[in-house]
Parts: structure tokens; C-alpha cells; sequence
């Protein structure tokens, strides 16, 4: 069993994920690097972060959700940090009623929703037994505001900070759970984003576009808060004051 913390972070073979694997990796933290179909790309990220494995699981998969927490412990003996981040959208205009079939709800929700709640019913025990165990979801600014890249999506974010609420209320005080909701962030999901892009540069307070690594330090921080559960950090640039 490793003296160090043991991180689980979901979906992180590149973007926000990636850069939250590689902050927690500078604290010493060891990760678990994660994801479905990046698996040469989150392999290369965990041989680059000093103690760190890469485990390949879909999330959305009830058995693939525990197996990933619990070949975590086989391996590490200990669980002290899951960040929920794996993710899916599908760019869907949001007055396009019609292009929003049930199948295109399930593949969201099943990830966002449903693969979030699995990852962190199998990983609470752990967390439990960490002592100062924590959980940190990744939200959006389409949780709660009329935004973003479909209707499907927002829901599901709205429906991830109202979870993170739940479960702090819930599972305290061995477990805090708490949130990041990101404004417009440069990854590969946004890089057509060009008009927002240019909105954001101009009216934001901060005048820029977030980068992974401004998500990473808010996860980290958060992870880091001992006496901070049930929160919703919003890193948006400012955004939300327009």
C-alpha cells in the first residue's frame, strides 16, 4: 500500500482531464489515468507522470465503473481523490428540437449522469476509509445557465451539480463532494468554438479563454479544502457577471 494519495481521474487522456492528472501528479498525488477509446494517448500520459497507471473503462458501464475503482485498490491499496470528468455532448443547435432523439439523451446521460453516479457509489468506501476522502465532479456553465452545446448536455450538468449537493449532504463528514463548472475552455471539444471564442475575449472580465490548466488548479484546490463540501466552483473568466 502506497504512503502517497491515490487519485482516480476519469476521462483524462486529454483536455481538462489530462491537465487535472498532471496537476495532481505535481502534488505528488499517484493517478490513475482513464479513459474508452484514447487508450494509446492516456498510456503515454501515465508513463509521463511518476507513478501514475493507465486504466482503460467506460463509465457509463456499471461493472467497467467498479472495475476500474477496484483494480485502482488492487493496485494502490488506497482511494483518496475521484474526479468525475469523463464527459460526451453532442453539438445540437438548441431550437432543433427534432435532432434530439431519445438515443442521443441516453448516450449523454448514460455517461455524464449515470457514469458519474456509478464511479462514485464504487468509489465512496474508499474514500470513506481514506480519512480525508473527496470527490470533485466536472460540471459546466451549462448546468445553470440556458447554454451550451446541446439541451442534453446542460441537463446533464445541471443534473451533475444538483448530485454534487445531494451526495455532500449525504456522505459527510468522511467524504466531501464538490464541483468545477467551466466557462468556454481551449480543448479538442471547442476548437470550432471560434465565435464564442471571440465573445469571450471581448466581453469576459479576464478578456481570454480558459485553458485546462485553470480547470486543474480549481479541481485541485477544491481537493484540497478540507472544510468545503457541496460547492459549485464556477470557472468561467468572470462570465457569468454579464
Amino acid at each position: 500500500m502506497t504512503d502517497k494519495r491515490v487519485a482516480i481521474v476519469t476521462g483524462s487522456s486529454s483536455g481538462i482531464g489530462e491537465a487535472v492528472a498532471r496537476r495532481l501528479a505535481e502534488d505528488g498525488v499517484r493517478v490513475v489515468v482513464n479513459s474508452v477509446r484514447s487508450v494509446e494517448a492516456g498510456q503515454q500520459l501515465a508513463e509521463s507522470l511518476p507513478g501514475a497507471i493507465y486504466l482503460q473503462a467506460d463509465v457509463s458501464v456499471e461493472n467497467q465503473a467498479k472495475e476500474l475503482v477496484s483494480r485502482t485498490i488492487e493496485e494502490f491499496g488506497r482511494l483518496d481523490v475521484l474526479v468525475n470528468n469523463a464527459g460526451a455532448t453532442r453539438r445540437i443547435p438548441h431550437p432543433d428540437l427534432a435532432a434530439v432523439t431519445p438515443e442521443v439523451w441516453r448516450e449523454i446521460l448514460d455517461l455524464n449522469v449515470i457514469g458519474t453516479w456509478q464511479t462514485a457509489v464504487a468509489a465512496i468506501p474508499h474514500l470513506r476509509e481514506s480519512g480525508a476522502g473527496c470527490i470533485v465532479n466536472v460540471s459546466s456553465v451549462a448546468g445553470s445557465r440556458p447554454v451550451g452545446s446541446s439541451i442534453p448536455y446542460a441537463v446533464s450538468k445541471a443534473a451533475i451539480e444538483h448530485m454534487t449537493r445531494l451526495l455532500a449532504n449525504t456522505v459527510g463528514p468522511e467524504v466531501r463532494v464538490n464541483a468545477v463548472a467551466p466557462g468556454l475552455i481551449e480543448t479538442p471539444w471547442t476548437k470550432d468554438f471560434t465565435e464564442i471564442a471571440a465573445m469571450t475575449k471581448k466581453l469576459t472580465p479576464l478578456k481570454r479563454v480558459g485553458l485546462p490548466e485553470d480547470v486543474a488548479e480549481a479541481v485541485v484546490g477544491l481537493a484540497n479544502s478540507m472544510y468545503v463540501t457541496g460547492q459549485v466552483l464556477l470557472v468561467d473568466g468572470g462570465a457569468h457577471l454579464l
